[in-house]
């Protein structure tokens, strides 16, 4: 779903296959981890499908942070609630876990992500050009901050 979605959208090829793939390799054995999880969406009515993802990866960013990873849906679910499930799903896992704050990576021009992101809690920390998916870009790091203690709704 991935790789066929960005190299549709946004001319991403092998580079951003590879490296999602050589990433989700590496954490799969670490999923034994109670600190990293890996959520997915499935439609029942379809035998199961697997239509988005998500993951918190808490090892790879090391000194209590949570890395999220791997948030993607299907283009036949977006705008139905499925990602804010997702993403509600890992942030509160996140507290749960009480990592210090949130990281993820991504780029500019993906704004109902963007704007799931920031009602989320996360806010935008850095953006920069780059090219590592095999495409020129403006990628873009958000950071959520840990509720504290008490102040959780």
């Amino acid at each position: 779903m991935h790789a066929a979605y960005y190299s549709r959208e946004h001319g991403m090829g092998k580079p951003f296959e590879r490296k999602v793939a050589e990433g989700l390799a590496e954490f799969w054995p670490r999923l034994m981890n109670p600190r990293n999880r890996l959520w997915l969406a499935t439609t029942p009515s379809q035998g199961d499908q697997i239509v988005g993802s998500i993951a918190i990866d808490g090892e790879d960013l090391g000194a209590g942070q949570a890395h999220l990873r791997w948030f993607f849906l299907d283009d036949g679910c977006r705008g139905q609630g499925v990602g804010s499930a997702l993403l509600r799903r890992a942030i509160e896992f996140v507290d749960k876990e009480r990592f210090t704050h949130t990281v993820l990576w991504t780029f500019k021009g993906l704004d109902a992500a963007r704007h799931l992101y920031e009602r989320n809690g996360f806010r935008l920390v850095n953006e920069y050009a780059g090219a590592q998916w095999g495409v020129n870009l403006m990628e873009q790091r958000f950071e959520r901050e840990a509720i504290e203690a008490g102040s959780a709704g």
